[in-house]
């Protein structure tokens, strides 16, 4: 990703009343979070006057990309694209996006707000009669306003995490990569991803633990997280930003593939983010 430039609450029910055992449930579930989603020259904006910073800017997508990316000049890695607005609801709280891919795979977003943050549909398709190297998707969320570090390049990073070997892990980790055909920044591949597909930026031999990476506010009161279903990699990039990148894996002729995708934005509760991960990724959760 060697580019350019960069840039969530849980509140829950008060009832001053007394509630019977019935209701109790319902009353304490969370609100739906007081989000709005808009998109403008590919940057998907969600804002709400409770997150930090009140504002979450994504390149949304900075990049579709071929296998083979690891060390290789970037350009002959992405694939063009073009992106445009399909529909926003009135509410501001869903839109749908469509993406052409220049190989003319063609992808389907559907964005929603819901209780603790932004969900992603996609649905991509190969309508063509030839095989799609369309292999991973780059959402790139910039976080520097959220951690209160938008004013200096790599503050954020002491605010920003992974799992590893099970664990919360603040960033720089302790084995922190720095040798790769484009630097700074950080990569963690996955298990079930190629080591020779991912982004050229210091690729870390430590394997993630989950398909999360998320960053603290700068009053360290709420936090941010990303995941998708399937993903390619987790990277900390070079314009305050963090990615979980969406694994394609390709597309066959006349192939579709469904993908999803999670932004968190909640109270600073790390039990109450992998509870709530666990439940929307299953197939990510460990086999005991």
């Amino acid at each position: 990703m060697p580019t350019t430039n960069f840039t969530g609450c849980i509140a829950f029910l008060t009832i001053s009343f007394l509630i019977t055992p019935s209701d109790e449930s319902i009353a304490n579930d969370p609100k739906p979070a007081q989000l709005t989603l808009s998109w403008e020259k590919n940057i998907l904006t969600i804002s709400g006057n409770e997150v930090p910073g009140h504002d979450i800017e994504i390149w949304y997508l900075e990049a579709y990309c071929r296998p083979g990316s690891t060390d290789r000049i970037w350009k002959e890695t992405v694939l063009g694209h073009t992106t445009k607005l399909i529909s926003q609801s009135g509410d501001g709280r869903e839109l749908k996006l469509q993406c052409k891919l220049n190989d003319g795979v063609i992808v389907n977003h559907e964005i929603r707000v819901v209780d603790d943050g932004v969900e992603f549909l996609l649905v991509a398709n190969n309508p063509t009669d030839t095989e799609s190297q369309a292999h991973w998707a780059q959402p790139c969320i910039r976080v520097g306003d959220f951690t209160g570090h938008n004013q200096d390049k790599y503050g954020y990073l002491e605010k920003s995490f992974v799992f590893l070997d099970g664990e919360l892990t603040r960033m720089p980790t302790p084995i922190w990569a720095t040798q790769a055909r484009y630097v700074p920044g950080q990569v963690w591949c996955p298990a079930h991803v190629d080591r020779n597909d991912v982004n050229p930026r210091p690729l870390s031999d430590q394997i993630p633990s989950n398909g999360l990476i998320g960053c603290f506010s700068a009053d360290e009161s709420m936090i941010m997280a990303t995941a998708w279903e399937p993903y390619q990699e987790l990277f900390q990039g070079v314009i305050r930003c963090l990615h979980s990148d969406f694994r394609i894996g390709g597309l066959a002729p006349g192939e579709t593939k469904n993908i999803r995708g999670k932004i968190y934005i909640v109270d600073a509760n790390v039990e109450d983010l992998l509870e709530r991960y666990h439940r929307d990724f299953p197939e990510h959760k460990p086999a005991r």
